[in-house]
C-alpha cells in the first residue's frame, strides 16, 4: 500500500510549501482538510492564507524560522475558516523545513485536531491570554536585562523571569574559557552543587557541552529523554529531581558564548511557542552579558588607568596630608589625557637658587592632554614621565613646562599626533612646595589656576602668570608666581573636568566647587576628595546643572594637599598675592575679583566696592606710568577691636606718586584723592629697588571672632 494511501485511511493529509515561488501542493485529504474538493491541488500562497485563520498564519512565520534555527520540525496549531469567516475546524500541522539557498520548503502533514469544538480554537496556547502574556513577559524581560550593568546584575534579573505558563524553578549559565566549560551564575542550587560543573571539558557528553559546541539547542521533556541523549552525565542530573531541560546557546554575532540552562520541576512539552520564549529570553540573556562583559572590561581599565594615576609616595611624607581622585568619563573605552602626580624632589640646598631649608620639597603636577581616546592616554603617559625625570634633575617649575613642551611638540609634529583639530596639546600645572617654609612656586601652561583654603574657610582662587598648553610652541617661556600655604591651609589643584562637568563652565563650575570647599572644616582630605566628585558625578549632581546643559562630560583629576600644623593652628593674616604684567592688563580684572573674594564676608559693602575701587586705580597707575611690574599683596588681620584690610601696591620706579586737581573733564589724576577719601590710612613707602602705595580700611562691628 502506498504511504499516501495510509495516511489518507488516518486523515492525514500532506502538503509542500515552495516559500521561493509562493506556492502550495496539497494531496486530496489535505485540500479536504481546507474545506477544498478533496482532490490534489497546487494553490497560491495568497488562496491558502485565505483559509487559515489571520492570527494563526502570522504564527505560522516565527513557527518556521525558529525550526530552521534549531534544525528541528515546526509544530502548530491552525484553524480553518470557510468563506463566510466562521472556524470549521482545527488542524495541527507537522512539518520539516528543507533549506535550499537563501529559500527553504516545508514538507509535512495536517491532521484535524478530533473532539475539540470549532470555539475552543481561541484558547489554544498559541492565541489568546497566553499570547498578550508572552508578549507582556518578554518586553518587561527585555527592558530588565537591558538596564543590567554587570554580569551579576544580568544573572539576577535572569533569576527573576516569570515566563508565562511555565517558568523554571533552576537557571545556569555558562561560559567558555579555553577548551573547559564554566559556569558564570546559577539559581535554585547550593554553590556546593556546582562542583562538577565547574570546570567541564567541552568534549564531555553533557547537554550544555553540546549546545556549546554545535549551537543548537537542545530540549528534554522527560527523564527518560535525558537518559537516553546524555547516560554519561545523567547521574549529574538526576540528584536534582528535575522533570525537564532546556539548553539554549548564547549567541552574539554569530558566536555562541556559552549556553543557558532552565531546569523545570514538572513537565514541559517545549511547544513552539515554549521555545520561541526560551530563544527570545536567551537571545536577550546573551546580548546583555556581552555588553555587561564589555563594560565591566572598560570599569576594569578605568580601575588599572586609575591605579597607574595614584601618585608613589611611599611612607607618608613628613609634614602634609595629599588626597587625590581621578574620575574617567562614562563613554568610549573612558580612557582620556587628564593625569596627576606627586614627586619627590632633590633637597633644596643641593640646587642653585633653591629655598634650602632640612624638610626636602615635592612638586604637585595636574595636566589634561587634548582628546578621549588612547592616544590621548598613551601621550599622557609619555608626558608624564618626561616631566618626572626633568623635575628629578632639579630644573625650576619655568624649565620644567619649557623642557615638557618642547618634548611634547617634538613627538606630536607629525600626522601620528595630530586628531582631528590639529596638533595634540597638553595644559599643565606645575608646583614646587617647600616643606619647611610652604612656599610654593607655580609655573602654569593653560591650566585653571589653583584654590587655596584658608583657616578661617575662605577659599580664593590664586591667579598666576602662565604661558601657551604645552607642545603648540617649543619656545614659550613659563614665568614663577609664588606664594605661601601656611599651616592648615589646603590647596586644591584640579583639571577643567571638575568644574565644566554637568552643564557648567569654568565660571559657575567655580562657584560650585568653592562653595564646597567653604562648607568643609578642611580636616579630612579624603572625605574632602569625596565630596568634590560625588557633587560632580553623584546623584546630587544631576539637580546641580550649569547653564551650558548640553555641554558633554570630561575626565576629572583632583589634587589636594595641605600642611600639617606643628600644635593649634594660630589665627593666620588672610592674604592674597598677585604679580599684574605690563603685558597683560586684563589682569586688572582678576585683582578686583581677588578682592572680592577676600572680602567675601565683610560687613560693610560700601568698603567692599571702596576697597576694590582703590585697588584697580593703584594698579592701573603702575601699568601707566611706569614701565615695570605691578606686585599686589593684600591682608585681612585682626585689630584691636576690629579686623583690618591691608593692601599693598609695589613697583620698581623710583618716582614717588603726587596728588593732582584734575578738572570736572579730566580722565586721571583721580587715584589718590580717592585713597584720601575712602581709606583710613593710606601712604607711599620708598624701598631699595622702588616704592610701595598702600591703604587700611577698618571693619566695623567685629571685635568678636575676627580673623575666624
Amino acid at each position: 500500500m502506498r504511504t499516501e494511501d495510509v495516511l489518507a485511511a488516518i486523515a492525514t493529509g500532506l502538503w509542500r510549501w515552495d516559500n521561493a515561488s509562493g506556492t502550495f501542493s496539497l494531496d486530496a485529504e489535505a485540500a479536504r482538510l481546507l474545506g477544498l474538493p478533496a482532490e490534489p491541488v497546487r494553490l497560491s500562497e495568497a488562496a491558502v492564507r485565505s483559509r487559515f485563520h489571520p492570527v494563526d498564519w502570522n504564527e505560522i512565520g516565527s513557527v518556521v524560522n525558529l525550526a530552521i534555527a534549531e534544525e528541528t520540525l515546526a509544530e502548530s496549531r491552525l484553524r480553518i475558516m470557510d468563506e463566510h469567516g466562521r472556524v470549521i475546524r482545527t488542524v495541527r500541522s507537522r512539518s520539516k523545513p528543507l533549506v535550499e539557498g537563501t529559500g527553504h520548503q516545508l514538507v509535512g502533514t495536517l491532521q484535524e485536531v478530533a473532539g475539540q469544538a470549532p470555539d475552543a480554537a481561541s484558547r489554544t496556547p498559541v492565541t489568546g491570554d497566553w499570547r498578550r502574556s508572552r508578549e507582556a513577559f518578554l518586553l518587561d524581560a527585555g527592558r530588565a536585562l537591558a538596564e543590567a550593568r554587570s554580569t551579576a546584575e544580568v544573572l539576577r534579573v535572569a533569576a527573576s523571569l516569570s515566563m508565562p505558563g511555565f517558568s523554571p524553578d533552576g537557571l545556569a549559565v555558562f561560559g567558555v574559557a579555553g577548551d573547559r566549560l564554566t559556569i558564570i551564575g546559577h539559581h535554585g542550587q547550593s554553590q556546593d552543587d556546582e562542583g562538577p560543573f565547574a570546570s567541564m571539558s567541552l568534549d564531555t557528553d553533557y547537554p550544555a557541552a553540546e549546545v556549546v559546541r554545535t549551537g543548537r539547542a537542545i530540549y528534554l521533556p522527560s527523564p527518560e529523554e535525558y537518559l537516553r541523549r546524555f547516560p554519561v552525565t545523567w547521574p549529574l542530573a538526576r540528584r536534582f529531581g528535575r522533570r525537564s531541560w532546556a539548553f539554549v546557546p548564547l549567541v552574539v554575532a554569530g558566536r555562541t558564548l556559552g549556553a543557558w540552562m532552565a531546569a523545570f520541576k514538572h513537565p514541559v512539552a517545549f511547544t513552539p511557542d515554549e521555545r520561541s520564549v526560551l530563544t527570545t529570553v536567551a537571545r536577550m540573556l546573551a546580548q546583555a552579558l556581552a555588553r555587561a562583559g564589555v563594560a565591566e572590561s572598560e570599569r576594569e581599565l578605568s580601575l588599572g588607568l586609575q591605579r597607574t594615576m595614584m601618585p608613589v609616595l611611599g611612607p607618608g611624607i613628613p609634614g602634609i596630608h595629599v588626597a587625590a581622585r581621578y574620575v574617567p568619563t562614562g563613554g568610549g573605552l573612558q580612557v582620556g589625557g587628564d593625569w596627576y602626580d606627586v614627586i619627590r624632589l632633590p633637597g633644596g640646598a643641593s640646587r642653585p637658587g633653591g629655598n634650602g631649608g632640612g624638610a626636602g620639597r615635592i612638586a604637585l603636577v595636574i595636566g589634561d592632554v587634548q582628546g578621549h581616546d588612547v592616544r590621548a592616554a598613551g601621550l599622557m603617559g609619555q608626558l608624564r614621565i618626561a616631566l618626572r625625570a626633568y623635575a628629578s634633575e632639579g630644573h625650576r617649575p619655568d624649565a620644567v613646562l619649557s623642557r615638557a613642551s618642547r618634548f611634547l611638540y617634538g613627538i606630536t609634529d607629525g600626522d601620528d599626533g595630530e586628531s582631528e583639530n590639529g596638533p595634540r596639546f597638553a595644559t599643565c600645572l606645575y608646583l614646587e612646595v617647600d616643606l619647611e617654609t610652604g612656599t610654593v612656586d607655580i609655573a602654569r601652561a593653560g591650566h585653571p589656576d589653583p584654590a587655596v583654603r584658608m583657616n578661617d574657610g575662605t577659599v580664593l582662587l590664586r591667579p598666576t602668570a602662565g604661558g601657551l598648553p604645552l607642545g603648540i610652541d617649543p619656545d614659550t617661556d613659563y614665568p614663577t608666581t609664588r606664594l605661601t600655604l601656611d599651616p592648615g591651609e589646603t590647596l586644591m589643584i584640579c583639571t577643567d573636568g571638575l568644574l565644566e562637568t554637568g552643564g557648567h563652565d569654568l565660571d559657575s563650575g567655580w562657584e560650585r566647587v568653592r562653595k564646597l570647599l567653604e562648607s568643609h572644616d578642611g580636616e579630612d582630605l579624603e572625605q574632602l576628595a569625596d565630596t568634590l566628585v560625588e557633587a560632580v558625578h553623584g546623584p546630587g549632581s544631576h539637580h546641580t546643572t550649569g547653564p551650558l546643559a548640553d555641554r558633554r562630560e570630561d575626565d576629572i583629576a583632583v589634587l589636594l594637599l595641605s600642611r600639617r600644623p606643628a600644635g593649634t593652628v594660630r589665627e593666620t593674616p588672610r592674604r592674597t598675592l598677585m604679580t599684574i604684567a605690563q603685558a597683560e592688563p586684563e589682569r586688572i580684572a582678576e585683582a578686583r575679583e581677588q578682592m572680592r573674594q577676600l572680602l567675601h564676608d565683610w560687613a560693610d559693602g560700601d568698603q567692599l566696592d571702596s576697597a576694590v575701587l582703590m585697588v584697580s586705580e593703584m594698579v592701573t597707575n603702575v601699568l601707566v606710568h611706569t614701565d615695570g611690574d605691578a606686585l599686589l599683596v593684600a591682608e585681612v588681620a585682626c585689630g584691636e577691636k576690629s579686623r583690618r584690610l591691608r593692601v599693598e601696591v609695589s613697583d620698581t620706579s623710583d618716582e614717588l606718586p603726587h596728588k593732582r586737581h584734575p578738572g570736572e573733564m579730566a580722565s586721571s589724576g583721580r587715584g589718590l584723592v580717592l585713597m584720601e577719601m575712602l581709606a583710613h590710612a593710606w601712604g607711599v613707602d620708598p624701598r631699595g629697588e622702588g616704592k610701595s602705595i598702600w591703604f587700611e580700611l577698618d571693619e566695623p562691628g567685629t571685635t568678636e571672632g575676627c580673623c575666624g
